[in-house]
């Protein structure tokens, strides 16, 4: 026999479902809480406290009654610090020589290692597992340990390689007032270079093969498939790749700071970072330190931005 609803030709109405929207909600705002709980306290921790405190300490200063033998009153100084470090051409000339680094380190560095990833990528290598780990090998030695390596190297009378050019009748001081600052690319380069290969390397294995296969298959040779598709593809990493050189020019700290003690070409404030060091744990002033540290902070966080913003311009642009 047919039921009611088969002959009236209507159907039930639909049940609600057994589980209320508000408990998946609450799930879910759980979920996000423990994902994101050890990422904020970590932020909180090592980021914005030491900001905060960096702050703190600029606007203050510590003046000290008779000889300095007792305890001393703190004092408020407002934007005191910050006008005496942006006053102070010591400083000024650091962000010129940051500037002049980058202007060399970054194009060489995310060219270098693009192209090392665009040859591995074409399969013209051989052992390329091998290549790949001999060029990432060198971002593996601890910095300051590089440099104490290439100082050696660049030191006369201890280096073999100043040694073999001098019996090629070539001078070479790598540690000159012309020439300094490139040997303290060249070690920053020489640790990069394997590292942003592998960014690039690891972007170029993620794109589709179909999009190579219809370039080859519409008559474009290997160089012209790298340049107009594979690059234009991975532009992102590239983007990512120069941002986080930028960052890293700005913490320039270890190479001049070794530098100092072989050439007097590097003073002991030759970048912001040498300047914050200087003032903190030679001058004694914390606050000074503090307020260059909050500076550079700025400045860092601004050129970030300019660049991030540029690349999303250039990815929503027409083409």
């Amino acid at each position: 026999m047919l039921s009611e609803e088969e002959r009236t030709g209507t159907k039930p109405p639909a049940t609600r479902p057994t589980r209320p929207r508000r408990a998946g909600r609450r799930q879910q705002l759980l979920a996000c809480v423990t994902l994101l709980a050890p990422f904020t306290a970590l932020l909180i921790a090592v980021f914005l406290i030491p900001v905060g405190y960096s702050v703190y300490l600029s606007l203050f200063s510590q003046d000290h009654e008779g000889l300095g033998f007792g305890g001393g009153t703190t004092v408020f100084t407002g934007l005191r610090s910050y006008l005496a470090v942006l006053d102070d051409p010591s400083f000024r000339s650091g962000f010129a020589v940051i500037a002049l680094y980058c202007v060399i380190f970054v194009p060489v560095v995310v060219v270098g290692a693009l192209a090392l990833a665009l040859l591995l990528d074409s399969g013209l290598v051989r052992l390329r597992r091998t290549a790949q780990m001999m060029l990432y090998l060198p971002h593996a030695v601890p910095g300051i340990i590089a440099a104490v390596i290439w100082l050696y190297l660049y030191t006369p009378g201890l280096s073999p390689v100043i040694k073999v050019f001098a019996e090629a009748d070539i001078h070479i001081d790598f540690l000159g007032l012309h020439t300094v600052l490139p040997a303290i690319v060249n070690i920053a380069l020489w640790s990069g270079l394997g590292y942003n290969m592998v960014i690039f390397y690891a972007a170029l294995q993620a794109l589709p093969r179909e999009v190579i296969e219809a370039a080859r298959i519409d008559g474009a040779g290997r160089l012209r498939t790298a340049l107009s598709v594979k690059v234009p593809i991975i532009r992102g990493s590239v983007v990512m790749v120069c941002m986080f050189a930028l960052i890293g020019a700005l913490q320039l700290f270890t190479e001049p700071t070794l530098m100092n003690q072989a050439t007097p070409m590097v003073n002991s404030r030759y970048t912001p970072n040498m300047y914050i060091y200087d003032a903190a744990f030679r001058r004694n002033n914390y606050g000074l330190a503090s307020a260059a540290s909050v500076i550079l902070l700025v400045v860092t966080c601004a050129l970030s931005f300019a660049v991030t913003r540029w690349a999303g311009r250039r990815e929503r642009s027409p083409r």
